[in-house]
């Protein structure tokens, strides 16, 4: 199978799910930095595709669309600042074991390390933990190309606000070329499968499972009174040796290798039954070498404040039945407050609810508005790069620093170059 991160010059350009296809009029493949300038000032309308793990239109447009793909390498390790630089184009499954080879680590990486750095910061992208920020939390530094081709640096250290605007910029301010993150020591990780855990126990101690390990997923179908799986991703020492739990809030532990749909191959899946191993080969859910499935599905998530989790549980728990024709699984994940302006946890910690629907959009059109309505007492937020039918003034009411974002944007692109129909929505849109 085709790497989902290479584009086939001999197809229709589509995303990796395959319910977009790109508009766009060329697709440039730049080797430097100053060919990706060139690109920009050539351009009258131009915006970056990743590694198209987006399911919405974030990334259309009908100019010029560039991938970065080729610029994927590591610039400078600077491991007593304990900080990295990257190109735009390289993925956390090429990153990680860099980083770990040499004593190092991230703080949390997503379900996902096929997806590009650049694209996952973007759109704050996350992983899990009631403790961890989302992917973009650990950027230190950005570099972006301007709509003028100038090459503009921006520093939590030296640019405060403006930073903390641009990190999440949804590919609105230009071309992000490099990032700098921040690192930490390299640890080892273990991860436990529970299965049939009660829905009860969700109810009554929410915040207890949720950090009971690093991170933490609650895989669910909605259906019945248990989440199908647990699974508990815990830091070891590396050459510790544990005892093996014998229940979780009334789960019991699995007793094979588990994926989260029951019908896939578990082999796709990083290592379980409680097997230590490196920190980037426990966080993801799915390995770097194995495509995690046939991508025909679509993805909505939804971020409410962590004290509103067990109410939206206990509404989703009475949607089983309007869920299930089209659900694939849902998952349950945490994630800590921020300050950047566009993240979904800006200034909030959060609970993500998550769906993998089956590939019918009119299906799924049809079924998100009642959805969101049922959980719009909670305010919540969609995933920028998933599926949903909030209007723009919902959408923008939840964000307090949309007017800033706004300016920010007009600086650095006042003509609206990367300008696309899914940002004129969303941030400029008014109804």
């Amino acid at each position: 199978m085709r790497d989902p991160a290479e584009p086939d010059m001999d197809q229709p350009r589509t995303n990796w799910a395959g319910n977009l296809t790109y508009s766009a009029d060329e697709l440039l493949l730049p080797n430097t930095v100053e060919e990706a300038r060139e690109a920009v000032r050539n351009a009258a309308k131009l915006r970056v595709v990743g590694t198209r793990h987006g399911f919405n239109d974030i990334a259309g447009t009908t100019g010029t669309h560039l991938s970065l793909q080729r610029l994927d390498r590591v610039v400078a390790l600077d491991s007593a600042a304990g900080r990295v630089t990257v190109e735009a184009g390289m993925r956390y499954g090429d990153l990680s074991p860099y980083l770990h080879h040499r004593g190092h680590a991230l703080h949390n990486l997503a379900s996902l390390p096929h997806i590009s750095i650049a694209g996952a910061c973007a759109t704050a992208t996350h992983g899990s933990g009631t403790a961890l920020g989302n992917l973009a939390t650990a950027v230190a530094a950005i570099d972006f190309i301007s709509a003028g081709g100038d090459l503009i640096t921006l520093s939590r250290d030296t640019d405060g606000e403006n930073f903390a605007g641009a990190v999440v910029g949804l590919g609105g301010l230009g071309v992000v070329t490099r990032l700098t993150l921040d690192i930490q020591p390299a640890f080892a990780m273990r991860q436990e499968v529970f299965r049939n855990l009660p829905l009860a126990a969700v109810e009554g101690d929410f915040d207890a499972i949720m950090s009971s390990g690093t991170s933490v997923s609650l895989f669910t179908d909605w259906h019945g009174n248990t989440v199908n799986q647990v699974w508990i991703k815990r830091k070891v020492e590396a050459e510790g040796v544990f005892e093996a739990s014998s229940s979780f809030f009334g789960a019991k532990p699995a007793t094979t290798d588990m994926h989260p749909l029951a019908d896939h191959d578990a082999a796709h899946c990083t290592e379980q039954m409680g097997v230590p191993g490196p920190w980037f080969e426990r966080l993801p859910h799915f390995k770097m070498e194995f495509t995690p499935s046939s991508g025909e599905e679509l993805q909505a998530e939804y971020f409410v404040p962590r004290e509103y989790a067990v109410e939206v549980v206990k509404i989703l728990s009475r949607w089983g039945d309007r869920l299930a024709p089209l659900l694939m699984i849902s998952e349950i994940r945490t994630i800590a407050a921020d300050d950047l302006w566009m993240s979904p946890c800006y200034q909030r910690p959060c609970a993500a609810f998550h769906f993998t629907f089956r590939r019918d959009w009119p299906a799924v059109k049809r079924l998100l508005p009642g959805l969101e309505e049922a959980l719009a007492p909670f305010h919540p937020r969609p995933h920028w790069g998933k599926v949903f039918t909030m209007s723009p003034r919902a959408v923008q009411a939840r964000y307090p620093k949309l007017a800033s974002f706004q300016d920010l944007v007009s600086t650095y692109d006042p003509g609206g170059k990367f300008r696309n129909a899914f940002l004129e929505r969303y941030i400029d849109g008014d109804s």
